[in-house]
């Protein structure tokens, strides 16, 4: 009894240890199909934006729904972690237990996926936002997301335009500053103006990917200041604009919020037909996912790095809310031709974007 009872603490020593949710499973599937583990930071799938859309894509992939993920604990699962100082531990666990792939979410992952892939060079690995790792086992996937987040600041500015707002305000709010978020708001502001030249511009930065109160605070204040549309890149922290926008919109404010790599039109509604969300900025993180799953099948599953741009359905932007209004849809179509063309291009960097003064000084963006 007392050599059970040592075990039995040990075994919760290692889990405290550990400190990630997940649930216990097999390492190969019976009949062939690969097997996958999804690993996160604390928003987790719940995210209702990036993680999410990784989840997607999975889930996908093996013919069933995120309401239905009948494979889940076996094919494919998630991995949370608490706090960042889980992430190597946690890939390490991963890597002995040996699932056909290893996918890891945002560049905060960076460091963990390099250290982790040397030390396992046979097992196979997925990161996306990352694009400096250069394993020959990761596969490394960035997005063109100034090119998505262009086209949402089209349609704020084209929609305050048709409010008859004469000097219009526009808040940006990231998570973690970085070269990532940085071109959301690039793409963001030059979409303002190319629209309104005079458009005032303002940012935040959370430096958190999963606190929306954060961001419901920050988005009060802008809306009380005149801001008309505030776009967050934040994972889950930008679930606060979304909801402060819905207070305001239902008690009869005309302001807006701009969702973030899903569609989050559903996110916003407030009543019948009406949601806060005018838009949202579509990165399609699931499209990783299922093209790695499929070359882990095919075979074909090597390094290096894949850019999806609007030309390779890797960014969008939603329609979904009927009061961005024909005219506006119409007007950023035609710029989605233009980008895919080459006509516009976009300033991914905040550097050359002050440099070519398409972006205002003192903004909370870096480049690296």
């Amino acid at each position: 009894m007392k050599k059970l009872s040592i075990l039995v603490l040990a075994a919760v020593f290692a889990s405290v240890l550990f400190g990630c949710s997940k649930k216990q499973a097999g390492k190969k599937s019976s009949d062939g199909r690969p097997t996958i583990r999804l690993v996160t930071d604390a928003t987790g799938i719940d995210d209702k934006s990036f993680n999410a859309a990784a989840w997607r894509g999975i889930v996908e992939f093996y013919g069933e729904s995120v309401e239905n993920a009948k494979s889940r604990g076996d094919l494919y699962d998630i991995v949370t972690c608490q706090t960042q100082d889980q992430y190597l531990p946690t890939l390490k666990q991963l890597s002995d237990e040996g699932y056909d792939l290893i996918c890891a979410t945002g560049f905060t992952f960076a460091d963990a996926i390099t250290e982790i892939a040397d030390q396992y060079p046979d097992q196979k690995y997925m990161i996306v936002d990352v694009d400096w790792v250069g394993r020959p086992n990761v596969k490394e996937y960035v997005f063109h997301e100034e090119e998505g987040s262009y086209l949402v600041g089209l349609a704020a500015a084209y929609k305050a335009q048709a409010d008859g707002i004469a000097n219009p305000k526009f808040g940006f709010i990231g998570g973690v500053p970085g070269a990532t978020i940085t071109k959301f708001e690039m793409g963001y502001i030059q979409g303002i103006k190319a629209v309104s030249p005079n458009a005032e511009i303002f940012d935040y930065y959370a430096n958190d990917w999963g606190k929306p109160e954060l961001a419901k605070t920050q988005a009060k204040n802008w809306f009380n200041m005149g801001i008309y549309a505030i776009f967050s890149a934040a994972g889950g922290t930008g679930n606060g604009t979304i909801a402060q926008a819905k207070e305001m919109q239902y008690a009869g404010k005309n302001v807006w919020a701009i969702g973030v790599d899903s569609d989050q039109y559903a996110d916003g509604v407030y009543a019948e037909g009406k949601s806060a969300v005018l838009t949202s900025m579509i990165k399609r993180v699931e499209t990783s996912t299922l093209m790695a799953l499929n070359e882990i099948a095919s075979g074909t599953f090597s390094g290096g790095v894949v850019n999806l741009a609007l030309k390779d359905d890797g960014v969008d932007y939603s329609k979904a809310n009927k009061d961005l209004g024909v005219k506006v849809v119409d007007a950023i179509e035609a710029a989605k031709k233009d980008i895919i063309s080459g006509a516009v291009k976009i300033i991914p960097t905040y550097k050359e974007a002050l440099a070519a003064g398409v972006a205002p000084e003192g903004l909370g963006a870096i480049d690296d």
